[in-house]
């Protein structure tokens, strides 16, 4: 293909990815909701954001290289399904053992995302990659930062297994749209679904550039995890007195920064992707900065917030700007590779940050979160030669 995509089904592909995304991240301005509901402890509830990332990293690992394999509409189409039944068991759901196990397979089942980014990139020209990926990867991080406003509001109103209910329907319409708009794409293998398994390390040792953008990826979700899989936290407390509501509003405060970063995909066509990572980088390491000493203070709060989206967002593209641009044979294997090492980070950084919470409340959180960005910034530097 790597002719030519429309800018409509660019929107579209961009539309799905933020919706289809949206679920995975649903619980965490419902922590409190769904713990007081089941009476599950704080610590256990904690357990849920990390086994649904965990859950997106197996679904990387073991589903997303069957999109160098199969036709990658019918796999979305399918996985959409899958997707579906897994929200309505979780709404359904009166027992914490089966809920913990579910926020795993919703992470597993909602890898659609990773499916249309490899799309998009094979269907854009050599030229425009960097716009294309900018903007499909923007309705990805845009529908993380909404899910929490939209879980959030929905949670306080309606209660939380509405949201889910919710989801539910949102996923099915979405099968509608991909039926009537995506293209049928001709796979590129015809290798066994094991060799493909088998391939990803090699793949991974044999690209340096995967290599660093894996790394920083890693890292840059971590951050990213470790600030709003804790911010519920902090906005409950005495500092703040808030609740999911009011942590959902500060997804539309994300949102700005997630918007702005768009931009960076057609920079990146011009200066190279190397720029728009560590511009990113450097983004994250001073919000983190900027929230440790003034995060009390709400408005402060919201700018270093724009900040870490802007900075997370601006690596993401460039580093996708990367790892597309490295192969069409294996474009989605190296999408694992990549997207693996980022939700690895991600469930790391939601992991350690509540755990950095119970040991030092906000300081703890912005210390752990700078540690990230500043390693990020130091792998830079060590593969500034690739």
């Amino acid at each position: 293909m790597n002719q030519s995509i429309s800018t409509k089904l660019t929107f579209l592909m961009s539309l799905v990815c933020g919706i289809s995304i949206a679920c995975l991240y649903y619980i965490q301005p419902l922590e409190q909701l769904i713990a007081h509901d089941l009476k599950i402890a704080g610590a256990t509830i904690g357990m849920a954001p990390m086994l649904s990332q965990m859950g997106y990293a197996l679904g990387l690992l073991f589903i997303v290289p069957l999109g160098d394999k199969l036709i990658r509409k019918k796999l979305i189409i399918t996985m959409l399904l899958m997707v579906s039944c897994v929200q309505l068991l979780i709404a359904k759901t009166q027992q914490a053992p089966l809920l913990l196990a579910l926020m795993l397979l919703i992470g597993i089942t909602a890898i659609i995302p990773q499916i249309i980014i490899p799309f998009a990139g094979e269907l854009a020209s050599d030229k425009e990659r960097g716009k294309v990926l900018g903007v499909v990867t923007g309705g990805l991080l845009v529908g993380i930062l909404l899910s929490r406003t939209y879980s959030g509001i929905i949670g306080s109103l309606f209660g939380w297994r509405a949201v889910y209910l919710s989801g539910v329907v949102l996923s099915l319409l979405l099968i509608v749209l991909v039926y009537l708009s995506f293209p049928t794409n001709k796979p590129h293998q015809s290798t066994g679904y094991f060799a493909l398994i088998r391939s990803l390390p090699h793949l991974f040792v044999s690209q340096k550039k995967l290599q660093k953008s894996a790394i920083n990826g890693f890292l840059m979700f971590g951050s990213f995890n470790i600030f709003w899989s804790t911010l519920i936290f902090y906005m409950s407390s005495e500092t703040y007195h808030l609740g999911s509501k009011e942590v959902g509003y500060m997804g539309l405060v994300g949102v700005v920064g997630a918007l702005a970063s768009v931009f960076m995909g057609s920079i990146v066509d011009k200066k190279g992707a190397m720029f728009g990572v560590n511009l990113g980088t450097t983004s994250v390491v001073l919000s983190f900065i900027l929230l440790w000493l003034t995060g009390s203070k709400l408005a402060l709060l919201v700018i270093g917030t724009i900040l870490l989206d802007f900075g997370v967002q601006s690596a993401q593209v460039s580093n996708q700007t990367v790892v597309q641009g490295l192969s069409n044979e294996f474009r989605s294997r190296n999408n694992t590779v990549f997207m693996f090492f980022y939700f690895i980070g991600g469930a790391t950084g939601s992991f350690l940050g509540t755990l950095a919470w119970h040991t030092a409340q906000w300081s703890g959180v912005c210390l752990l979160g700078l540690v990230f960005a500043v390693l990020a910034l130091v792998s830079q530097y060590l593969f500034k030669n690739i």
